[in-house]
């Protein structure tokens, strides 16, 4: 496996990890457990600004000339990224509005 296949890899990985927290920090806020899903959000975006720096070197590549083959795999592992913080953003105003709706 190259370089690259291995941070494809990493990606959907990562990814993967990142969404898992953040669905495990909305199951906390459900529960009214905010402080566990605050520090469950914290971890998720720690390990999205992980998987944000593989990309971002890949793109530097890119952009230095090093040209990035394009395959199934790596359109697979952009959907995860995206999926993965699209998911992220989503649960934060998601705990945001539990929060709300337990002050009221």
């Amino acid at each position: 496996m190259d370089e690259t296949e291995m941070k494809v890899f990493q990606i959907i990985s990562i990814s993967g990890d990142s969404r898992a927290q953040a669905f495990e920090a909305l199951r906390m806020a459900r529960e009214g457990n905010f402080d566990g899903a605050d520090a469950k959000m914290e971890e998720a975006r720690k390990t999205s600004a992980q998987v944000h720096n593989l990309q971002t070197d890949m793109l530097t590549e890119e952009a230095r000339g090093n040209k990035t083959p394009v395959g199934l795999l790596m359109v697979h592992a952009q959907d995860h990224l995206m999926t993965s913080l699209l998911a992220r953003d989503l649960i934060e105003e998601m705990i945001g509005m539990l929060r709300d709706k337990q002050a009221e």
